[in-house]
């Protein structure tokens, strides 16, 4: 074979001479495309022999570049796949704490319809009654063995619960935990498996003008589903902790009694207060409302829906949502979740 005809990157072998101060060449010499250039001369071979290992080298980088991306959007895709088909997560991921999953499917992303399809399955009716009397609230599933959190204020001195899911199947449940500080409680559905979780998200990422939507049970009509926007953060609501009143004012239809910048709404609070951060949405709420989920467009819960203003004077049974309503932030729930399975205030 002449030295003309030898494909690149072969080293020489023979009688032809081979100057000492050359490098190496490189164990397993890189293949050359067929019908490449033809080898240099020997004098050229290392200039050459770096070209067009240079040339090469961007094919593959832009390949891997592509590669990634796709897989990335395979990998998510097939991860929703299979919390759509088990009702949970992907195995190792915990279906109702992962922070920023897309729980919509692809063809309704971005759409309340898409939203509602997904997520009203987690969104039950809650029915609660007590010696003084009943109360309507929403709650969410967060797990498929019917965990479900709501408002404290939807349960609080409740004899007894009862709770409708999506599909029109009733279960009766206990309290497991109680935070009244934060207006939270996790009840327990008896007898029930493979309920559909909700994901929870990350309401540090909330932005004033997100669009989201609210699923609950206004007036008993369960799976309402409204929209807007989210209006302001961290708005200091003020709520009662009296269980007796709260129930009273609750079961008169005006929705919880709470207070902002020192006016009261929907009734007396009491003496017994608690105040949290809560996002302010236009998302139309009433009574009925509390305990359910405020959503973003990705399907995430990331907010419990907990108060809603009614015009001052107003009748109960005229009072409903004026667009200001207000929920307390997912994340909240989730640093509370293991002291409400443990047990707290129950």
């Amino acid at each position: 074979m002449s030295e003309n005809s030898r494909p690149s990157g072969v080293p020489e072998y023979g009688p032809s001479p081979v100057n000492p101060e050359w490098p190496p060449p490189p164990p397993h010499a890189p293949r050359q495309p067929a019908g490449g250039p033809a080898a240099p001369t020997a004098a050229a071979a290392p200039a050459a022999s770096a070209t067009p290992t240079h040339r090469r080298s961007r094919g593959p980088a832009k390949l891997l570049v592509a590669v990634a991306i796709v897989a990335a959007a395979v990998g998510g895709t097939t991860a929703y796949g299979v919390q759509e088909l088990t009702g949970g997560s992907a195995t190792g991921v915990t279906a109702s704490s992962a922070a920023d999953t897309d729980v919509v499917p692809a063809s309704l992303k971005g759409t309340v319809a898409g939203v509602a399809k997904a997520v009203s399955p987690s969104i039950v009716e809650i029915k609660a009654a007590s010696s003084s009397g009943s109360a309507t609230g929403s709650g969410v599933i967060v797990t498929e063995d019917g965990e479900v959190v709501t408002n404290n204020h939807v349960v609080a001195g409740a004899s007894q619960i009862q709770v409708r899911t999506s599909d029109g199947k009733s279960y009766s449940a206990q309290v497991v935990g109680t935070d009244p500080a934060k207006d939270l409680a996790l009840i327990k559905l008896e007898d029930t498996s493979g309920l559909k979780a909700a994901t929870l998200g990350d309401s540090d990422g909330v932005q004033v003008g997100d669009q989201v939507v609210a699923i609950g049970s206004p007036e008993g009509l369960t799976g309402t589903v409204t929209s807007g926007i989210v209006s302001a953060l961290d708005r200091d609501v003020t709520v009662s902790t009296d269980e007796s009143q709260g129930q009273q004012q609750w079961q008169r239809g005006g929705g919880w009694p709470f207070e902002f910048e020192g006016q009261e709404f929907n009734g007396d609070t009491g003496g017994s207060t608690t105040t949290y951060k809560a996002i302010q949405t236009d998302a139309s709420l009433n009574p009925g409302n509390s305990g359910g989920a405020l959503i973003d467009m990705n399907g995430n819960i990331i907010g419990i829906n907990s108060a809603m203003y009614a015009p001052s004077g107003a009748e109960s049974s005229t009072a409903g949502s004026v667009g200001l309503g207000f929920a307390i932030p997912v994340n909240t729930l989730k640093a509370d979740l293991p002291e409400l399975r443990a047990g707290a205030g129950s």
